[in-house]
């Protein structure tokens, strides 16, 4: 391996550097290199936000021009200066390899080529490995915050409710670019209707960094049939339409996912995700796809994968990332990560032997202890799968009910009962959302009603450490054909604070398969499969682990009308009485990965 010092080099940029892609579009990129002699290495960024976005000379883009890469951002198709219309992910995957290849052809490069940027730009990345095969001059990846399941958590979720909190106003907030460039100032000024505040640019600031694309009024949360969008946005979101009709995963989606295009991976993959990030289950998914499937030995030990506290924000090496919703996490919650990129890319690109294939593949923030720590591997090998059951004498209704978790399974127990009314979802609290509010928030609020059912375990006398996927086995029925569950982790401080941890739905009508949907029968019992997706957290001496079921997460998630109806169709909502089993052949629990100490 040749050992190479990092040089600094003078900066100049080339703006609006044309590509053509292979059905004849033009795709205008800026281009950001060292002023100097000789070929280097290309890092590419394709973005849906205007490349002119990229002209901070305090930005990444300038940084790692600075040592010695050319930087290209480009404008994805029908986007601000390209031509062409958008048509959202799936146009990235053919246009995402054509910009690799083109990129390793300019005049400024060696021919190595790496992919880089966060949220969408990490996904236009992850788009580009559903090729097969994959663009030949393409030698390492860097995703940062993104989904690598179209379908599973950017417009749906794992258990199939739509991510409602965000899909309509990120449709909005793209769409105003689609308006201004088809000239229909009429329908910009009709969308400010429907956000709160009624203005835009909609972008709102935090404690904790920036929640992007302002939440709609409650009004436009609520509206139904949730298909009249698709006219509303048919100028500013065209795509919206498939979007909708495709509610099952299938096909359709397939070619998006990442994690079913794995065995062609050939590429090393550095993935950056977080335990509060709306699409938190792709750096995960992905780096364990890729490395149980890919035909390629370099892939397959070449995926790299850092996991943060934060939410979806960037960037991540400034006071901003040191929490999230209610929580600082504290100094040792920052990390540099551009310098983290730069020695990525100085091993895989520039053949510097800096050392960070040594080190330990997936590199975790741990709550509660609030530490970094390495693991072999993800999920944590050593990791216990422990059961917390659920309990009620009474009743687990509400804070004041009398649920419990605990280790010992049930036996003969009653039932715990509640309505869900659509026309009264749960309120979203925090969570791993975009729009509305995300992170770290109390729950009080929402356990206090009688359609939450809570679970707490007695206050634990040692540490206890969970890290990694958490899911819920929940014996449920209702008196609807088709309805949602939802489940909730929480941490309960000695004074009371209920500080969410993870949260997730099922949608009954898929609890089988998310492609293939099947109604209920009236009162019949169901095992629910709840994914949680994934967290590292201690819960302290004196703290309590807890539980909520219940029915709705709005507007984090869709509404389900309990109608049966296809999603999207329905206009009127009718309530569901859910009962919830936990006895012993229908024994409900929590699934926690415990690592022992």
């Amino acid at each position: 391996m040749i050992i190479q010092a990092r040089k600094a080099y003078k900066v100049v940029t080339d703006k609006n550097v044309p590509m053509k892609t292979r059905d004849g579009i033009t795709l205008f990129a800026d281009v950001i290199r060292p002023e100097a002699s000789g070929r280097f290495p290309v890092l590419l960024s394709r973005t849906p936000y205007n490349k002119k976005g990229t002209d901070d000379p305090n930005g990444a883009s300038y940084l790692f021009a600075r040592y010695g890469y050319v930087t290209v951002m480009q404008d994805c198709r029908g986007r601000f200066e390209s031509e062409g219309e958008y048509d959202t992910i799936f146009q990235e995957i053919a246009d995402g390899y054509d910009a690799v290849e083109w990129a390793a052809r300019l005049p400024w490069s060696n021919g190595r080529v790496g992919t880089t940027g966060q949220s969408y730009l990490g996904l236009t990345q992850y788009m580009i490995a559903c090729n097969d095969p994959m663009p030949p001059s393409l030698q390492a990846m860097a995703p940062v915050s993104a989904s690598s399941d179209y379908h599973a958590s950017w417009i749906y979720h794992t258990g199939g409710a739509s991510l409602w909190g965000w899909m309509i106003p990120y449709a909005l907030f793209k769409g105003l670019n689609t308006l201004k460039r088809a000239k229909r100032n009429d329908l910009f000024e009709r969308a400010k209707e429907y956000v709160e505040g009624g203005e835009f640019p909609i972008i709102r600031q935090n404690r904790f960094g920036f929640n992007a694309f302002t939440p709609l009024t409650d009004k436009w949360y609520r509206h139904l049939p949730i298909k009249d969008w698709i006219e509303l946005l048919k100028v500013a979101a065209p795509y919206l339409a498939d979007h909708i009709a495709h509610a099952d995963d299938g096909e359709y989606w397939y070619r998006a996912n990442v994690n079913r295009h794995a065995a062609s991976v050939r590429v090393p993959m550095l993935h950056v995700t977080s335990w509060y990030d709306i699409f938190g289950e792709g750096g995960t998914s992905a780096y364990r796809s890729i490395k149980d499937n890919s035909r390629s030995e370099k892939a397959r030990d070449g995926q790299r994968l850092i996991v943060g506290p934060w939410g979806h924000l960037l960037p991540y090496n400034v006071p901003s990332s040191r929490g999230t919703g209610d929580v600082d996490f504290g100094p040792a919650a920052l990390i540099d990560l551009n310098e983290t990129l730069l020695r990525w890319f100085d091993y895989w690109l520039k053949d510097i032997d800096n050392g960070i294939m040594e080190e330990p593949p997936v590199t975790i923030f741990t709550m509660g202890e609030n530490r970094w720590q390495q693991l072999s591997d993800w999920p944590p090998p050593g990791m216990r799968q422990v059961r917390y059951y659920l309990h009620s004498d009474k009743g687990a209704n509400a804070i004041a009910g009398d649920g419990t978790l605990s280790t010992v399974p049930p036996n003969v127990e009653q039932t715990d009962t509640y309505t869900y009314d659509p026309n009264d979802p749960v309120p979203s609290l925090g969570g791993n959302n975009l729009t509305i509010d995300i992170g770290v928030q109390d729950q009080r609020p929402v356990e206090g009603r009688p359609d939450v059912l809570v679970y707490t375990s007695e206050p634990l006398e040692q540490p206890l450490e969970v890290t990694g996927p958490v899911t819920v086995a929940l014996w449920a029925s209702s008196s609807a054909v088709d309805t949602d569950f939802t489940a909730k982790l929480v941490d309960v401080l000695p004074d009371g604070y209920a500080r969410n941890l993870l949260d997730g739905i099922i949608r009954a009508r898929y609890r089988e398969s998310a492609s293939a949907p099947k109604m209920m029968e009236l009162g019949k019992p169901y095992l629910f499969t709840i994914d949680l997706w994934a967290t590292s957290n201690v819960f302290m001496p004196g703290h309590r682990i807890r539980l909520e079921i219940s029915s709705s997460n709005f507007p984090r998630f869709d509404r389900n009308l309990n109608t049966g109806e296809p999603f999207g169709e329905g206009t009127k909502g009718i309530p569901a009485r859910q009962t919830v089993f936990h006895q012993n052949d229908m024994a409900s629990y929590l699934l926690l990965p415990v690592i022992p100490r």
